[in-house]
């Protein structure tokens, strides 16, 4: 059967670090308050969408021992766009020196999880080679003085890079979701802010996330004792403590990068991967699970099993 396995990852993050400290000598906020309520210490801050997407594919690439000509497809998952038009993907295409099609993927924080089922697709369908990135600058849509969002959330990018194989298949089973009823309770509009209701997107978000991770596992036949790591969107640490503790996951078994990146979006999923990734954490064979929540409201989930 054809399928894919995970060939290479890569990440990029800006150099500029804005610690919980900095934050609050310029907005009514403390350390100790931002960390008991996200588990976040700092976040980094800078850079464009294309341009941290360009580092962390190159990345992927050079992990995955392929060049640029190997690539037969580029997704990339964001919600902020350096432009309207065109896609974000063609920069980072023509950066990469690419010679395939290119588009962006836009649902939110849930977005890498949907590029990632979506890839999969399209190997199946005959593609041999797809680059994945999510990568988002979120300090570009949020309002600085504004406490509830300005803690919360971080640049930064990360990548996979698929590859075509023969073999039991290695998506085991998805889910995706969106409830667009919900939409108002996180949004940005064109050239504006974002605005975020955070105790109703807490509790839609733990609820989603339980949900979806069921039905993806019932759909793979597996439990949670068959996961080897967790790798949930990186919002909040109260989200995904809620989540585990009715899920059945431990902390150990989870990948948590929050507490210096802050919340970035499409690029989170990513991110933690290549930590966990970098850290040991994971073995060919292993059962990952990767669940996004976000705008919309949308939520994603899949389980992946590792054959790097």
């Amino acid at each position: 059967m054809r399928t894919a396995r995970i060939a290479g990852w890569g990440t990029a993050l800006p150099e500029k670090v804005v610690t919980n400290n900095d934050l609050a000598a310029v907005l009514d906020t403390s350390d100790e308050w931002i960390r008991e309520r996200s588990g976040i210490r700092e976040r980094r801050i800078g850079g464009t969408t294309s341009g941290l997407a360009i580092e962390a594919g190159q990345a992927a690439l050079d992990h995955a021992g392929i060049t640029a000509k190997d690539v037969d497809l580029l997704v990339l998952c964001t919600s902020t766009p350096d432009q309207q038009l065109p896609a974000t993907a063609s920069t980072v295409q023509h950066e990469l020196g690419l010679e395939c099609g290119a588009f962006d993927l836009n649902a939110a924080c849930s977005g890498f999880v949907y590029g990632l089922v979506t890839a999969y697709q399209f190997v199946a369908g005959g593609v041999d080679r797809i680059l994945l990135i999510g990568s988002e600058t979120m300090s570009r849509i949020i309002d600085w003085d504004e406490r509830t969002t300005a803690v919360l959330f971080g640049d930064g990018a990360g990548a996979l890079v698929l590859e075509a194989v023969d073999g039991e298949p290695s998506l085991l089973g998805w889910d995706l979701g969106s409830d667009g009823s919900l939409r108002s309770i996180l949004d940005a509009d064109i050239g504006g802010f974002m605005r975020m209701e955070g105790k109703e997107v807490f509790r839609r978000a733990v609820r989603v996330m339980i949900d979806s991770a069921t039905r993806t596992m019932e759909r793979a036949g597996v439990t949670a004792d068959d996961i080897a790591l967790f790798v949930p969107h990186q919002a909040n640490i109260r989200i995904i403590e809620s989540a585990n503790a009715k899920l059945g996951f431990s902390m150990e078994r989870t990948a948590v990068v929050l507490d210096r990146t802050g919340n970035t979006s499409a690029a989170s999923i990513p991110i933690a991967l290549d930590d966990a990734a970098a850290n040991g954490q994971l073995k060919s064979g292993d059962l990952v699970l990767m669940i996004g929540f976000g705008a919309g409201m949308t939520w994603s989930s899949a389980i992946v099993r590792w054959s790097r």
